[in-house]
């Protein structure tokens, strides 16, 4: 629970904000509302801030009371929205229609501009810290933008940190694990090229779409057979496209997509190889030609284990140790802050926001859910989190 009474009062005025986000959703590089609130609020309260990088990022940079340490650190939070229809009735519905921040970052950016405000008044620590408002991660890389347009050469960090809300744990919970917490994401695309003709001559065919299905079929074993029990990865085909839509005509083509997840980089290269290899062959068995392209996503986010370990005492200090998971079981979701900690030491906690005994409330649905909703009751706790981090990892001499 968050003792502190000056968040907790101004933890009410952040709602205001948090729900303004809501109601006006920009999905990635987009985040235009909240970019323009995030720099209207920081401008009130004086606190210097560049704006630009990712193209709607923004990095605000707050002094302690003293910097004799010359170490600074980062606290990020993403802004961005997701291409849903909202599926609410609650007041502060998104006003776009098939957008809505169903993922939480209305809550994130919300969280971290309380920071910034109680950090700015306070500046109970010495050194500096830099509160980095990414646009785009769902998938489009902002962090990734972000760090190409020199976030890290014009505000250098010795650690950074990030945090997500997450439903399935209970509000009043954390949880955080060393080593990866967050999958790697890719995609893979490949169109078989066969010969089309009568389907009630197939032996005049090479059919795309027996091939097609042998590919599938064939991937799902890549796992079981060729990667360490003890390692996680998944492939799935999210996508099979053939066919004219007459019942009586084979295609020449066929395509399919999908995704590889993994949390080693090693199982990652040897599954994008494998996939290829598998669908080549399997192709070439039939006389069929394949196209293959292999997309880089985000990458695994992967907590150095001292920074972890630091977290949990900080997440402990206001729930309890026995709130905090700090051997948490990784998620196959991808999150592209891990591509922030490949370039700086750091940790990355999710946050209960579950209501148990509602079941029906909005804050018990998954991420990317229609019918989700940030929990505001945890804004204060979010707030109190990040400022412990910035006071304990600059503490004042």
């Amino acid at each position: 629970m968050t003792t502190n009474n000056a968040i907790t009062a101004l933890a009410d005025e952040i709602a205001i904000y948090r729900r303004a986000m809501h109601e006006n959703p920009g999905t990635a590089y987009e985040e235009f509302f909240a970019s323009d609130l995030v720099a209207e609020k920081l401008s009130s309260w004086g606190i210097p801030f560049e704006r630009g990088l990712g193209k709607t990022g923004i990095v605000a940079t707050i002094t302690g009371q003293t910097n004799t340490s010359g170490k600074s650190i980062g606290l990020r939070a993403d802004m961005d929205a997701l291409d849903i229809m909202e599926e609410t009735n609650k007041p502060h519905i998104s006003k776009i229609p098939g957008k809505m921040h169903g993922c939480g970052h209305d809550g994130h950016t919300a969280m971290l501009l309380g920071a910034a405000k109680y950090l700015n008044d306070t500046r109970n620590f010495d050194g500096r810290v830099h509160l980095i408002f990414q646009p785009a991660e769902e998938g489009a890389k902002g962090a990734h933008a972000m760090i190409a347009e020199g976030l890290f050469e014009r505000f250098p960090c010795d650690e950074i940190y990030g945090l997500h809300n997450w439903p399935e744990m209970p509000r009043g919970t954390f949880g955080i694990r060393p080593g990866p917490i967050m999958a790697s994401s890719d995609k893979f695309e490949m169109t078989i090229t066969g010969k089309g003709g009568h389907a009630a001559m197939p032996h005049k065919t090479i059919d795309p779409l027996v091939i097609a299905a042998q590919i599938v079929t064939v991937l799902q074993s890549l796992i079981t057979r060729t990667v360490d029990p003890i390692d996680t990865a998944v492939i799935s085909v999210t996508n099979f496209n053939a066919g004219t839509g007459a019942n009586n005509v084979i295609p020449d083509t066929a395509a399919l997509s999908g995704t590889l997840r993994t949390f080693n980089p090693d199982t990652r290269e040897h599954l994008k190889t494998q996939i290829e290899t598998v669908a080549r062959g399997i192709a070439g068995s039939f006389g069929a030609t394949l196209a293959y392209q292999f997309t880089y996503g985000l990458d695994t986010t992967i907590n150095d284990p001292k920074a972890a370990q630091f977290c949990a005492g900080i997440a402990a200090s206001l729930v309890g140790a026995d709130k905090v998971n700090a051997n948490v079981e990784p998620c196959m979701g991808g999150e592209d802050f891990g591509a922030m900690l490949e370039k700086v030491r750091g940790a990355y906690i999710w946050m209960g926001q579950g209501e148990p005994s509602t079941p029906a409330s909005p804050h018990n649905r998954g991420l990317h859910n229609p019918g989700y909703d940030f929990n505001d009751s945890v804004i204060a706790q979010g707030i109190e989190y990040w400022t412990k981090i910035a006071e304990a990892a600059l503490p004042l001499k």
